[in-house]
Parts: structure tokens; C-alpha cells; sequence
């Protein structure tokens, strides 16, 4: 999976949002009812980075692999960065979106999820 696929991935889910911030930030963060479960960095040295939020378990394994590391910032709230997207396995990386995108859905309100869920 490449940045352009992962960033359609991000893009598919119900309610998601995608807002692009220049300077100094330089991110482009996806969220759903302005929760934000997932961002790529976009602005080098670390063009194309991508961060998103994972379990307690999940953080201190894939924190060991080479490659993601993490968040900056937010990395003591479970964040991870992934530093080359393509070496990531593709399955794990959706599976660790998905969760995110779950959890920021979860956080909203019940009616706020109902009317992001309802076509």
C-alpha cells in the first residue's frame, strides 16, 4: 500500500474528514466529527510520515518494529508514526485505521454517531 492508497483508505470511511494545515504544522488529518484518527506529515524531512492512534498492547509492539516509532507529541496518548508507508504490511496497517477511526467514532456523541452512520 502506497501513501495515495492508504490516503483513499482514510478517506472511505463514513463521516471522515480531510483538512489540510499549512505552516508550521503541516499535516493533513483525518477525522470524523472533529476527532482526528489519523494524519500524514507533509512537509520534509519527514514528507508522507503517517501517525495514527493504536491500543496500550499494540503501541509497545509495534513501537520494537523498525520503521514506526512514536508520535511526536502525541506519542504518550498512543500514537504511532509510521515512517515509510509501502514497508508496512497493508492488512495491519487498515486494521490499525480502522480501529482508530472506531475509537473517534465512539467518542462522539450517540446522536452524532447515529447521523454519521445513517446514509
Amino acid at each position: 500500500m502506497n501513501t495515495r492508497q492508504l490516503r483513499q483508505f482514510c478517506s472511505g470511511f463514513a463521516g471522515a474528514s480531510e483538512t489540510l494545515y499549512g505552516d508550521p504544522s503541516n499535516i493533513l488529518v483525518y477525522s470524523v466529527g472533529g476527532k482526528t484518527f489519523a494524519y500524514f506529515k507533509t512537509s520534509n524531512p519527514e514528507r508522507w510520515r503517517f501517525s495514527t492512534r493504536v491500543t496500550p498492547d499494540r503501541f509497545v509492539e509495534l513501537t520494537d518494529f523498525p520503521g514506526v516509532k512514536p508520535a511526536r507529541y502525541r506519542g504518550r496518548y498512543g500514537w504511532i508514526t509510521v515512517v515509510d508507508v509501502a514497508r508496512f504490511p497493508a492488512s495491519y496497517l487498515t486494521e490499525l485505521v480502522e480501529w482508530s477511526y472506531q475509537r473517534a467514532l465512539a467518542s462522539l456523541s450517540k446522536a452524532k454517531q447515529i447521523a454519521i452512520r445513517t446514509p
